[in-house]
């Protein structure tokens, strides 16, 4: 595909976005990009095309077509098969006679009887709730979308879709339902060792529902969804700013809204209108820290313990890699080395760059740096993997005094670094970088 950019031009004067801030037939839309800031004109995108940020190269808008209508009946599938996925048999354990048949909330109920009440509902939120929340919300705004109009004509207030799909991109990163599905994997092969495992119909519905949510996520065009809502009034009052200072866009919609003022909220999504996010630096930066030190316990801690015939090994993430590669599951192996020891050590380092080199004002490889935080956003939840496969191994593999697997206090410190890594790399802005370059950027 033949990528180019739709924004040959700088930037409109301010007085002229204050008057022109989106045109309702998104022909010719102004955006703010998300990643470095830069207010930049949109025209439609022919077919084969993409438009992207003249600056940072960020994807803006892809061409016109009826994904929308290929997005809700993804959408639509997708809930329907995750029905069963949640109420069927997922695994079924046989071991020495004896059998053991587990749903997707067993993990949760292992885990919750084995005392770790706050790891029982961390699992409970990233694998069943918030897939629910986030693909009921998705399917609510793409209906809404189909049925016209959304506003009664002639009304300036905004659309509630707006609102419900500003929640929905909240909560993506944390409906884990991939993640979920490559940690039972690893359960299922290194549970073969000790036992013979068979997938059951909620499995089968789970595989179902990942490629669907795959489907939605490449199919999905956040632009396309935003240019479909309409947008409520304008704020009046012009906003103070010192000359030079960055004007207000959504952070959300990427919506310019030149005169808004404190407390103004954005007339698409009603997300808070502020010019860059309060206080990133200090926050990302002790959410760093925080990460480096729970790095280190969570990887020399055991996570489980497995005994077997009185026999008591506990094992370490890295004992969990070395046991795969034992038992020739190389690509197993490296799957868990890479998202559980390598990524979060590689997002904590990718931060403290990113935040070193923005406090200096350094305008060497903003390009480079800004791709990266897209980077470090993205594949964080996919540590998760080892989560998962514990849950999933503790609610299966329970047979009295001959096999039985228990969750060691190391596990806690490493969901600890997944969920501060993501917030994270969530709260620092990248738009900070192009600002503290000026205009070296």
């Amino acid at each position: 595909m033949t990528v180019i950019e739709r924004a040959p031009q700088e930037p409109a004067p301010q007085d002229r976005a204050a008057r022109e801030p989106h045109l309702e037939d998104g022909a010719h839309e102004l955006v703010a990009c998300p990643d470095c800031g830069l207010w930049q004109r949109l025209r439609r995108v022919p077919r084969g095309f993409r438009a992207e940020c003249r600056r940072c190269r960020k994807g803006l808008a892809r061409p016109h077509s009826r994904t929308l209508d290929v997005s809700f009946a993804l959408v639509t599938a997708a809930l329907l098969v995750w029905v069963p996925t949640c109420v069927a048999p997922f695994m079924i354990v046989t071991a020495d006679g004896a059998v053991r048949t587990s749903a997707l909330t067993s993990g949760v109920q292992g885990l919750w009887a084995a005392g770790f009440l706050s790891l029982a509902v961390l699992v409970a939120l990233f694998s069943i709730v918030v897939p629910w929340i986030y693909l009921a919300l998705v399917a609510c705004v793409l209906a809404g979308i189909r049925i016209r109009p959304l506003r009664q004509p002639g009304s300036d207030a905004p659309s509630p879709l707006g609102t419900l799909y500003r929640w929905a991109l909240a909560l993506r990163p944390w409906a884990m339902i991939e993640v979920f599905l490559l940690g039972a994997c690893v359960a299922y092969s290194r549970m073969q060792s000790v036992a013979f495992v068979s997938i059951s119909t909620a499995g089968w519905c789970l595989i179902a529902v990942t490629v669907l949510l795959l489907l939605l996520d490449a199919c999905l065009d956040d632009r396309a969804v935003w240019r479909a809502l309409p947008i409520g009034r304008m704020p009046q009052a012009a906003a103070p700013s010192r000359p030079g200072a960055p004007l207000p866009a959504c952070h959300v919609c990427h919506l310019p809204v030149p005169q808004a003022g404190a407390g103004d909220r954005c007339p698409r999504c009603q997300a808070r209108l502020v010019t860059r996010k309060p206080l990133s630096i200090r926050r990302t930066w002790s959410l760093v820290l925080c990460g480096f030190l729970l790095y280190i316990p969570a990887n020399l801690m055991p996570v489980v313990s497995i005994e077997q015939f009185g026999r008591v090994e506990p094992s370490t993430i890295l004992g969990g890699v070395l046991e795969l590669l034992r038992d020739g599951l190389w690509p197993l192996a490296a799957i868990v080395f890479t998202a559980s020891i390598t990524i979060p050590l590689a997002k904590l380092c990718g931060l403290s760059w990113n935040l070193f080199l923005t406090q200096r004002g350094s305008a060497r490889f903003l390009v480079g740096r800004t791709r990266l935080h897209r980077v470090v956003d993205l594949v964080g939840r996919w540590s998760n993997i080892d989560v998962f496969m514990v849950s999933i191994t503790v609610a299966l593999v329970q047979f009295g005094a001959l096999t039985r697997v228990r969750v060691e206090s190391g596990m806690i410190a490493f969901v600890a670094v997944v969920i501060v890594t993501m917030i994270a790399a969530r709260s620092f802005d990248s738009r900070l970088m192009w600002d503290a370059a000026g205009e070296q950027a």
